[in-house]
């Protein structure tokens, strides 16, 4: 299988445009303002970057046992990489700007650390994001399209891996979003002390 093909590509592309994103938001920003809180209950830049970490991973362990088993059936590629309708609704609630019918809070499995450092939790995003890379090479000749496997967050639901694939990407904008946005609010506010008029972004809780 050609990993040119223009789904492969798209997907490529998202993940490379997702990790020059997240580079350029952490680039240049004191570890103070990294850790920095709008409000009690919302999340750091740090702890965005560190929940997708664990986003990625969560996703890519549920998806890989059904790729083991296609390849051993044979179940190779017979169209593009693309989610079905169901998958592309989904994919949608998933990209930001988040509208609040679809903001709900993250599974316990992924939320973020407490507090953790910036530079280790972009780490983790990158490693995170080589990670997704490499499923994706590895399992490139599979009809992901018509593979399933079970959503690891939502009980009763089985996607493609094309839908999983693309999730990732959607839910990595997502909170790529809402980091800038408290990146933003962070660098308005007034060091020590209280937050500026600038700083007072009303950032609840968006989650997953």
């Amino acid at each position: 299988m050609d990993a040119s093909a223009p789904d492969i590509k798209d997907l490529e592309d998202q993940l490379d445009a997702a990790e020059r994103d997240a580079r350029a938001l952490a680039a240049a920003l004191a570890e103070e303002r990294g850790g920095w809180h709008a409000e009690t209950g919302s999340w750091s830049v740090a702890e965005c970057l560190d929940h997708l970490a664990s986003a990625n991973r969560v996703y890519l362990q549920a998806m890989k046992e059904p790729a083991i088993r296609a390849r051993e059936q044979g179940r190779f590629r017979r169209g593009p990489a693309t989610p079905g309708f169901v998958g592309r609704w989904f994919v949608r609630t998933m990209e930001p700007p988040v509208k609040a019918p679809f903001r709900m809070k993250a599974p316990r499995t992924i939320e973020p650390r407490t507090a953790p450092p910036l530079a280790n939790a972009f780490a983790s995003f990158r490693t995170s994001q080589d990670e997704v890379r490499s499923f994706l090479r590895a399992y490139v000749d599979l009809d992901l399209a018509a593979i399933r496997f079970p959503n690891p967050f939502i009980r009763g639901i089985r996607f493609s891996l094309a839908t999983g694939l693309h999730v990732i990407t959607a839910h990595e904008r997502r909170h790529l979003w809402q980091a800038w946005r408290v990146r933003r609010a962070a660098e308005g506010a007034v060091w020590p002390g209280k937050v500026s008029e600038i700083g007072v972004v009303h950032l609840k809780r968006v989650q997953m």
